[in-house]
């Protein structure tokens, strides 16, 4: 389990890496709402990563599937966006997927054979 702990701390600085780097970026290339946007989105898929890596750390032990409870921080997030003229969706939604950027990343970066 101290492997997977390790993995899941690297995820998290990778993620939040991405996020800084993607957060200057917008707000360089746009402006500071749509950054802010970005933000609230990426900030509410750190939140989904740690849920589902909490979720996988119990599989097995405790739990013998994984559940699908987080989506509905995803979903709310969507909603509240949609009803609200002051956000907006398709940063926030970009912002979400930033883990899962961060994750390609990741992924890429420790399948490159080290010489």
């Amino acid at each position: 389990m101290a492997e997977y702990y390790s993995l899941q701390q690297s995820l998290l600085i990778c993620t939040l890496a991405f996020t800084g780097i993607a957060f200057f970026s917008v707000w360089a290339a746009y402006s500071l709402h749509i950054a802010l946007n970005y933000f609230i989105g990426a900030c509410t898929g750190v939140v989904y990563l740690r849920m589902l890596t909490r979720n996988v750390a119990q599989l097995g032990r405790e739990r013998s599937r994984l559940g699908s409870s987080r989506l509905a921080i995803f979903i709310g997030l969507i909603v509240v966006a949609t009803q609200l003229h002051q956000l907006e969706v398709l940063p926030i939604f970009l912002g979400f997927l930033t883990y899962k950027f961060a994750l390609i990343g990741y992924t890429l970066w420790t399948s490159i054979p080290k010489s």
